[in-house]
């Protein structure tokens, strides 16, 4: 099943529309572009972040036309983050009401139709949308880093959710995601070495990610830093802290009544992976229909170990630990777990 509830801007033409994308995209073609193994190259923000072309344009545009309201809750990741499993949790938990809590949208539409993409789903195909008709709290997601948002997501005072994940264990699951698009399969050798060199979808990944923590240490009251770690362990306690943050926390009669944990259970992996829109429906995204089937695979903490050689995981590791030093910022890795004995 396919939907959008987004209409273009009715106090822009749509003849400018066009112009506005047909001009960014003639900057953007010239901007440096990096071959990759998926077979299309990976574009050079002038920001320093890569992705292909038409997330770049996009992106331009955003900057300059997204209007945001305080009362705006957006959702941001790395790509391969746990974004469909945010995506899901916020979803239900913001839009339940006294009959429970809304997991009857999640068997019927993919977590990406319900909170759509800002730069592959809501600006894209040469449309600026009139979002004004969209009912408060709005509920949107990107991948764009910090230092590219519009001045007005700052200025706003609304709230940001971030999700941030163990970077090997993101980097395995991004390589299997970007595998599913590409020609032929992509080296994991020469995939991990443009991830370490910071050439990756939205990334380099420290900088996404130090990007949004600082943010977070400036202005703790507006935006909220998670790790995937911290979802996986304590699920239902940290959707507690993410309802008080956002401005919905669980009512004490919500949760003797196990609201909260029917929407953990109705948002696991296994639960989302197992309905049918998930199993053979499909999205639609910047350029094409994409299977929802292909944002499920794992899921899990610590599935690296199952790709990366030791000596990889550690270049990893040393990287993040260099580029984080004297920010506070700290991911916990189990190299040296004894699963590696």
């Amino acid at each position: 099943m396919e939907s959008s509830p987004l209409s273009s801007s009715s106090s822009t033409p749509k003849a400018s529309h066009k112009e506005i994308y047909d001009q960014l995209r003639e900057v953007v073609s010239t901007y440096p572009a990096v071959p990759t193994g998926t077979g299309r190259p990976y574009i050079r923000h002038p920001d320093g972040w890569y992705a292909y072309a038409p997330h770049v344009v996009n992106a331009m545009v955003i900057k300059q036309h997204l209007k945001a309201r305080n009362t705006d809750v957006f959702l941001a990741t790395f790509p391969k983050c746990g974004t469909t499993w945010l995506k899901a949790l916020v979803f239900a938990a913001l839009r339940r009401s006294t009959a429970g809590p809304a997991v009857a949208p999640l068997a019927a539409h993919s977590p990406h139709q319900l909170v759509p993409f800002l730069e592959s789903q809501v600006f894209t195909n040469g449309r600026i949308p009139d979002l004004s008709s969209l009912p408060a709290p709005r509920l949107l997601m990107t991948h764009i880093p910090s230092v590219s948002l519009p001045e007005c997501i700052f200025a706003s005072g609304c709230k940001v959710v971030y999700l941030c994940r163990d970077p090997k264990d993101c980097f395995v699951s991004l390589w299997h995601f970007v595998n599913k698009f590409a020609p032929s399969p992509w080296d994991i050798g020469e995939a991990f070495a443009q991830f370490c060199d910071g050439v990756s979808l939205f990334g380099p990944f420290w900088e996404h990610a130090l990007g949004y923590w600082r943010w977070h240490v400036e202005r703790p009251e507006q935006v909220l830093f998670l790790t995937y770690e911290e979802l996986a362990a304590d699920t239902l306690g940290q959707l507690r802290r993410l309802t008080e943050f956002i401005g919905c926390p669980f009512s004490a009669e919500e949760k003797e009544g196990g609201v909260d944990r029917a929407i953990v259970e109705a948002c696991t992996m296994e639960s989302l992976a197992g309905l049918e829109v998930n199993r053979s429906g499909k999205t639609q995204m910047a350029e094409s229909s994409v299977a929802n089937n292909i944002f499920f695979r794992r899921g899990v903490v610590g599935d690296w170990k199952n790709h990366l050689t030791l000596e990889m995981a550690r270049r990893i590791d040393e990287i993040v630990e260099s580029k984080f030093r004297g920010s506070g910022l700290v991911l916990l890795s189990d190299l040296n777990s004894e699963v590696l004995n």
